[in-house]
């Protein structure tokens, strides 16, 4: 019993001990949360306090920005009205002036006015002072003023006819006396002064090579190389047994240049195919284009010529290829523009104009078209498009007779003309008819409707004809060659025989990409 009492004891004491424990847990807890709320009031006053200081602040820096513009706006609206009211004083200023002015011109037009009237009054005066004077000596002279003057002009037109009669007589009779022998001076030092050279004309080009390995790749496969560069450049090439050498025929020196320069740039290169044949024929012709440019400009700056169209420096350039019974056309009007220019010279003359007309004097031979006209009155048509001055266009148009000379320029141009083609060994008859012949084959032939190109070749003896193959078809080719044929019978002179090829060829291109 006893034992169960303190046992008893014990677990009171216990649960006493834990609820006072937990009394004591739940005071202490109510302390801290009350501290915890006390300092979070705290810190709570703290923040409110803190932001509405942020606050004031931020509203007194914008009150102050405010300030701030208010006084800048402020400022400029007094500055604004401070230039207005500089403006307005200006302006008043300006006004006052201005009516001063106004004041001054009707002052001065009203003594104006008066100064006119009294001028006015004595050329009245003046008028009648004269009248009377004119009709005193018509009284005296017995003639009216009409009839003095008449007799006076008549009296004056006797004397100046009498003595320009007699000035032109004693000129004519100097001229007669001196004119063969001062044109003979004239002539022979002309000649004498101005240096030449002798042209002469070649129908071939020989083209070196380094073996005669690279002849069977020119040729190519069943020759489809030389036949694609004939075709390109109209030019005969001739392969044979001659060692380490190719000929270029042609009648056509540009032809044959274009071609030379592209067998030079094939081999070079080492592809030779008809494709690069095509690529590298036409980059060549644009070459020798802007070369021919290039030799128009050099002979102009050369012969001190300035002004010249650009169509007319391109024609002189091609004068370089072209040649005038076996003369080179630009040495001949090189050499006729610096005869021109030393005559005229002598003569007291122009000298620009006479080496200007000279120079253009065989422009008509070289036109980008053949129209049926003789070579100075094409030459005068092309300078007269080209703005140049009416005594060069005569100059250009009479060196053959073909119009009337009207300037002293067109009697030089022919005499100058003729000096250089008569020196000797200058020219030759018989190239120039076989050029022309080569020429009229292949105008004759693009006439044709559908031709495109036309190449003589083998000095004559072959015309290729290349037609579209969009506007002639196979039948048609065959007429044509035969046609062709016909009219060369009917209308030219040609020795042997003459073998007509007309070409139409179809082609497919595709890219594989």
């Amino acid at each position: 019993m006893t034992v169960a009492i303190w046992i008893l004891i014990a677990v009171a004491a216990l649960i006493l001990g834990a609820v006072g424990s937990i009394i004591v847990q739940r005071r202490m807890a109510r302390s801290k949360a009350k501290i915890i709320i006390l300092e979070a009031r705290q810190e709570g006053e703290v923040l409110k306090k803190n932001k509405i200081l942020e606050a004031r602040e931020e509203e007194l820096r914008i009150k102050a920005d405010a300030e701030k513009a208010a006084q800048q706006r402020m400022s400029k609206v007094q500055s604004i009205e401070s230039k207005l009211k500089q403006r307005e004083l200006q302006l008043n200023q300006q006004q006052s002036e201005n009516q001063r002015a106004r004041n001054d011109n009707e002052q001065t037009r009203a003594k104006l006015d008066d100064q006119l009237q009294a001028l006015e009054g004595r050329k009245a005066e003046v008028e009648a002072l004269r009248r009377k004077a004119q009709d005193e000596l018509e009284h005296i002279s017995g003639l009216s003023s009409e009839e003095a003057k008449e007799k006076l002009i008549e009296s004056l037109k006797d004397e100046a006819k009498t003595a320009a009669a007699s000035y032109i007589n004693d000129i004519m009779d100097e001229a007669k006396m001196t004119a063969n022998k001062e044109a003979k001076r004239i002539v022979v030092q002309s000649i004498q002064r101005v240096a030449t050279e002798t042209a002469i004309e070649n129908s071939v080009t020989v083209f070196q090579i380094d073996s005669d390995e690279i002849k069977g790749r020119i040729i190519g496969r069943e020759g489809r190389n030389i036949r694609a560069l004939e075709a390109a450049t109209g030019i005969e090439i001739i392969v044979d047994d001659t060692p380490e050498a190719i000929v270029l025929s042609g009648f056509d020196p540009v032809r044959r240049e274009i071609a030379r320069l592209a067998l030079h740039q094939l081999v070079a290169d080492g592809r030779i195919h008809p494709a690069r044949i095509e690529e590298v024929v036409a980059k060549v012709t644009k070459q020798i284009e802007e070369e021919i440019i290039e030799t128009g400009k050099r002979t102009a700056i050369y012969l001190g010529i300035h002004g010249l169209h650009p169509d007319l420096i391109r024609l002189v350039g091609k004068m370089k290829y072209r040649s005038s019974y076996g003369q080179n056309l630009l040495q001949h009007s090189r050499e006729t523009a610096n005869l021109c220019a030393v005559m005229a010279s002598e003569l007291g003359l122009n000298p620009k104009k006479a080496r200007r007309a000279g120079l253009l004097h065989d422009i008509g031979k070289v036109p980008d078209e053949e129209p049926e006209l003789p070579h100075a009155l094409l030459g005068m048509k092309l300078a007269e498009k080209y703005k140049e001055k009416p005594e060069i266009c005569n100059a250009i148009g009479a060196h053959h007779d073909e119009v009337e000379q009207t300037s002293l320029l067109a009697p030089i141009v022919q005499v100058c003309d003729a000096i250089s083609g008569a020196r000797p060994g200058a020219r030759r008859e018989i190239v120039e008819a076989y050029i022309k012949r080569l020429n009229d084959l292949e105008q004759l032939a693009l006439s044709y409707p559908g031709v495109i190109k036309t190449y003589a070749i083998q000095a004559g003896r072959e015309l290729r004809v290349i037609v579209g193959a969009d506007k002639i078809d196979d039948v048609e080719t065959e007429k044509l060659s035969a046609e062709i044929a016909k009219r060369i019978q009917d209308e030219m002179t040609y020795p042997g025989q003459v073998k007509i090829t007309v070409i139409r060829e179809t082609r497919s291109v595709s890219f594989a990409k």
